[in-house]
């Protein structure tokens, strides 16, 4: 029994893939040689805010370090941003000179963000056709990671809700104890690259912001890597910082897995 031949690739994503604006053959290429798959998770597997401000939680966040601090630095009064205030704290709190002040407002401003995105889950949308393609990467045996600025509990909470648990090997959050290692900082692609013992060159980073690609071309965690966004600067930006493709839907990506798992199969099943 040889199995039954791969059902033809679905007429969307063959048009989608034929059509887009970059060469179909890169995509091929990339899964082709991919051992495991590091995904970011707002953005490449859902939507986790749906466009709305996080500006609150950032007034919450500075309203708690004000008590125990006193007066902030202009750039954190500025910042109106759930990760960008976690940065700015940290950024803070790693002068020597201010030590002594305690980290108690990191460790607030870290509970407080990681509530909101926690509730920001319930009402999260998956992003368009990522089901189908981590069910074809699956089936191509490849191995899936989500490394992440977000927290751990909400991601996994998230991956509970929509029953992808078990499509992923391991969530790789942030650093509840360090958001100066949030991407760019390789931190949390260098802690999925150990887990998973794969040659960075044989995995693929998909992230939706400069930030991620940044991660993945650190020294030591030089990873090919594929840009998903609707947004058209940061797809001039990722193309111009050499990304390996970039697409704003994954039905060309989907497209070309198809085609790899025909590519395998026909090559698993010549005869002679």
């Amino acid at each position: 029994m040889t199995g039954p031949e791969p059902a033809e690739d679905s007429d969307d994503a063959s048009h989608d893939a034929d059509d887009a604006p970059y060469d179909g053959q890169v995509l091929f290429d990339l899964l082709d040689s991919t051992k495991a798959v590091l995904f970011d998770f707002d953005g490449p597997v859902c939507d986790l805010f749906g466009g709305a401000s996080t500006a609150s939680v950032a007034a919450e966040v500075k309203e708690a370090a004000r008590q125990a601090w006193g007066v902030l630095d202009p750039e954190v009064e500025a910042c109106d941003d759930s990760h960008g205030i976690l940065r700015r704290l940290r950024d803070v709190y790693d002068r020597p000179a201010a030590r002594s002040l305690g980290r108690d407002p990191l460790d607030q401003a870290e509970l407080i963000v990681a509530r909101q995105e926690l509730g920001a889950v319930e009402k999260a949308a998956e992003t368009p056709h990522v089901g189908t393609l981590l069910g074809l990467l699956h089936e191509l045996g490849i191995r899936m990671v989500i490394v992440s600025n977000n927290a751990e509990r909400p991601i996994r909470e998230y991956l509970r809700r929509h029953g992808l648990e078990e499509r992923f090997g391991h969530v790789f959050g942030r650093d509840p104890d360090n958001a100066g290692l949030m991407k760019p900082d390789p931190d949390c692609v260098r802690r999925a690259l150990k887990y998973l013992d794969v040659p960075a060159g044989s995995c693929l980073f998909v992230g939706d912001q400069p930030s991620d690609l940044e991660a993945a071309r650190s020294a030591d965690t030089c990873l090919p890597f594929l840009g998903y966004t609707r947004d058209r600067a940061k797809a001039s930006d990722m193309a111009a910082n050499r990304a390996n493709a970039v697409v704003d839907s994954y039905l060309p990506v989907i497209g070309a897995a198809e085609k790899v798992r025909k590519a395998r199969w026909a090559s698993r099943h010549q005869v002679g």
